[in-house]
């Protein structure tokens, strides 16, 4: 929503990060993410994709920055007691954003409790109260 970016093929939005928030697990299936942290501290990761699945992750400071792979399944968590603050660049003006839990348990209609219950080899009654909280 910054006109001056229209057509540019980016984007760039400011996080602010509650004492020990999170921005949950999510996936921008267009573009690549480059994040800057400008105040606190920043616990982030991505997954490699299949077959490796290799969980890579770091602890930022105040002027670090980090690059998440486009389409991986990513996260930020702030690790302080204070707030923290980021700018993220991606490499799109539409990235999309896909959030993990929301996707699978909050699916309209919702996908299958047994289908979902053998996917993640849990008990099924786990997954409909899982589903229930969205």
């Amino acid at each position: 929503q910054f006109p001056g970016l229209n057509t540019f093929g980016i984007s760039i939005a400011r996080v602010d990060y509650a004492p020990l928030g999170i921005n949950h697990p999510h996936i921008h299936p267009r573009a690549t993410e480059i994040l800057t942290v400008f105040e606190g501290s920043l616990q982030v990761g991505f997954v490699t994709s299949n077959p490796e699945n290799r969980f890579i992750t770091k602890l930022l400071q105040k002027g670090d920055v980090f690059v998440f792979p486009m389409g991986l399944i990513h996260f930020q968590r702030n690790v302080g007691h204070g707030i923290a603050i980021a700018i993220s660049a991606l490499s799109s003006q539409n990235p999309g954003i896909i959030t993990i839990a929301n996707a699978v348990f909050g699916s309209k209609p919702a996908i299958s409790s047994d289908l979902l219950s053998k996917a993640f080899q849990v008990d099924k009654n786990l997954i409909v109260r899982m589903q229930s909280q969205f």
